[in-house]
């Protein structure tokens, strides 16, 4: 065997960025820390951790704060962290019946937010998506106004994605098919550093819970997702599982009545015929079913909701029905997936009180065979927000996993801001 075409020599370059990313990531780590303490966890020289550093602040990703002391004896040292204020990442959301924008420092802080209540069902996709680049411009002006550069955009979409092709294969709830959302996002927002990126709305939702709600110890999970369709995000040991081509976490497509009513995407009697937000306003006698939970305190969710809490009995049953029905595709997942949690989130988070007990007795008669008790259920604190929260901070996250991306376009500039 000839070694020397087995040895791919590693460039300056991709050196460079490998450790800009070490450094930031233990500054976020560990802040606030010194370029001693840096050079210690690292392995790296002073004189490299500096150069780093340096590097890292020029761009605004970082910055000094103060004296830090190391150990017990000697003259404090500076310490360096994660700078909150210079750089952000923006999420955005297109739903069924609402889009929303949200603007996410690297310090992990919400700094703009910002939903519009909406009718998208089978609403032309360039004009949605030019409404969602009108939003994205507000928010990016509103970040900017706070001092804040906007790195990139990434965008929750419901439906199926070919992320590698930049298209929306199909999202029945909207009646989009094909769609070139990447082109269509391209062309519409404002040019950025990072370029636009796509994603599912229930992995974000998932990346959002993993990241804000109560992540670390959820273990490995499955993040409901419930608006006007229902979806799955799948964590496993911190990270989305997608499935062989993208397509996991199809829960509102798990079929729970054969006989039931005709779906969106073509099949019948699926989940979200049962348990999505329309069908259980229906159920409950609501007949206003196109605004969403996020359209604020005069919606019909927020109707059902105080049916509900009066006892309203057809209110009662029409969420329990629905429970019983996400108990029993759940409990398909739990057999397939073996995940340690289940997360109730969108609208079952407002809904749980009641939905919960038919859920938790649905898993339990679906997955007694299998394990010697059904996975914890519990409440997402996030809600709504989860995708739009998720999305931005997979932004910061790329910022976090590879500065050097930033800085290169950063230095690329004629005014070199």
């Amino acid at each position: 065997m000839n070694m020397r075409n087995e040895i791919t020599p590693v460039r300056h370059g991709t050196m460079r960025a490998r450790n800009l990313a070490v450094v930031l990531g233990e500054i976020s780590r560990r802040q606030p820390v010194s370029r001693a303490r840096l050079a210690d966890v690292t392995g790296f020289t002073k004189t490299t951790v500096s150069s780093l550093v340096a590097a890292l602040k020029d761009a605004g990703l970082v910055r000094e704060d103060g004296p830090v002391r190391d150990g017990e004896r000697g003259r404090p040292a500076t310490a360096v962290s994660v700078n909150g204020d210079r750089v952000a990442g923006l999420g955005l959301e297109v739903n069924v019946d609402y889009l929303a924008a949200c603007v996410l420092d690297l310090g992990r802080r919400i700094r703009h937010r910002h939903i519009v209540a909406a009718d998208n069902r089978g609403r032309d996709p360039e004009r949605v998506i030019g409404a969602l680049t009108d939003l994205a411009e507000t928010a990016i002006a509103a970040a900017g106004e706070q001092g804040l550069t906007v790195a990139g955009a990434v965008v929750a979409l419901p439906g199926t994605l070919d992320r590698a092709g930049g298209r929306v294969r199909t999202a029945p709830n909207l009646g989009w098919r094909d769609v070139a959302a990447e082109d269509l996002l391209t062309a519409g927002l404002p040019p950025l550093a990072l370029p636009a990126d796509q994603d599912n709305e229930a992995n974000l939702a998932a990346l959002g819970e993993l990241w804000f709600g109560d992540g670390p110890d959820l273990g490995s999970y499955v993040h409901v997702s419930g608006e006007i369709g229902v979806g799955a995000g799948i964590v496993v040991d911190g990270r989305v599982f997608r499935g062989a081509h993208g397509f996991a976490g199809e829960l509102g497509h798990v079929v729970v009545d054969p006989d039931g009513p005709p779906c969106a995407c073509g099949g019948r009697g699926c989940l979200e015929q049962a348990a999505g937000q329309e069908a259980i306003l229906r159920a409950a006698g609501i007949p206003d079913v196109t605004a969403t939970s996020t359209a604020g305190p005069d919606g019909p969710l927020a109707a059902l909701v105080t049916l509900l809490r009066g006892g309203d009995e057809r209110a009662l049953s029409a969420v329990r029905r629905a429970g019983e029905a996400l108990g029993q595709a759940l409990a398909a997942a739990v057999n397939l997936l073996d995940p340690d949690t289940i997360v109730l989130g969108g609208i079952f988070s407002a809904l749980a009180p009641w939905a919960r007990p038919a859920v938790e007795a649905a898993l339990a008669r679906g997955t007694g065979i299998v394990r010697t008790a059904p996975p914890r259920l519990t409440v997402s604190r996030l809600g709504g927000d989860a995708a739009a929260l998720g999305a931005a901070a997979l932004v910061v996250e790329r910022v976090m996993n590879d500065p050097a991306l930033l800085l290169a376009e950063i230095s690329a500039r004629p005014d070199g801001r």
